[in-house]
């Protein structure tokens, strides 16, 4: 049976010497890079927590236990946009599911509050991942986090994705966020694996922006963003050393549920 690492190294020639400098340096551009965005966007950051605890109250942040690097479980942040009782609504929401695959999302998803709506259309609700950006438990640009619900029905060549840390944006962000074809996300996922380098980092950092205003500006409407350069595929970064530095092994307790996404 052909391993997840054998499906990603493909027919890439580049030594694994050069694979562990270019994870070295997205690992440094990824601290230097989001500490300056905590810095710059702190301003930002304690708006949307005042606003936040008068129109919400507690918790102002919602935190979820996620799969990251490797399958180590990790606990990811984002500013809370549905109510309390989101999971326990859940269950008689399945029906009107919106994405094929284990996956669920809904346009209009009565759980989102209203000050949510609006975190949720510009991805504000998002920035608070700059803290496990800085953790090393996720990277500016990677995989989207997965739950481990959707992990248990992931097909053995979609387990590839973990082999970097889950991203804030990447390629699935940019090019398919609003689709909901589940064969369309294992594909993106496994082409950012195959054909991953700094410079692709750097064309869906360039490229997150525009997408998230065409989204803010049109949220229903698919964003047609034009397709990167044309890469090589290299050898999977799972074999060299882990870079990330908090990694949370133990189970993480859910403080909110149901906010996939």
């Amino acid at each position: 049976m052909t391993t997840v690492t054998e499906l990603v190294l493909g027919a890439g020639n580049r030594s694994w010497s050069a694979v562990r400098a270019r994870l070295v340096a997205k690992r440094v551009f990824d601290v230097v890079a989001a500490t300056l965005a905590i810095v710059v966007l702190s301003p930002v950051l304690l708006v949307l927590t005042i606003v936040l605890l008068i129109s919400e109250g507690r918790p102002v942040l919602f935190r979820q236990r996620r799969v990251g690097r490797y399958g180590v479980a990790f606990t990811m942040l984002k500013f809370r946009t549905m109510v309390i009782d989101a999971e326990d609504q859940l269950h008689g929401l399945r029906a009107t599911n919106e994405r094929t695959g284990p996956l669920f999302k809904m346009a209009s998803d009565p759980r989102v509050t209203r000050i949510g709506q609006f975190l949720r259309a510009t991805s504000l609700d998002e920035l608070p991942q700059l803290v496990n950006v800085v953790a090393g438990t996720m990277s500016l640009v990677g995989p989207r986090p997965a739950l481990y619900e959707e992990r248990e029905s992931f097909t053995p060549d979609l387990l590839a994705r973990e082999d970097m840390p889950p991203g804030i944006t990447g390629l699935w962000q940019v090019e398919a966020r609003t689709e909901g074809d589940f064969d369309r996300y294992r594909q993106l996922d496994l082409r950012y694996i195959q054909e991953w380098t700094l410079r692709l980092d750097l064309w869906l950092l360039v490229k997150t922006p525009f997408m998230l205003v065409k989204h803010a500006l049109a949220p229903t409407v698919v964003a047609e963003i034009p397709a990167p350069p044309a890469l090589a595929p290299g050898p999977s970064p799972r074999a060299e050393v882990d870079l990330t530095t908090a990694q949370v092994a133990e189970p993480i307790e859910y403080e909110l549920v149901g906010e996939a996404g």
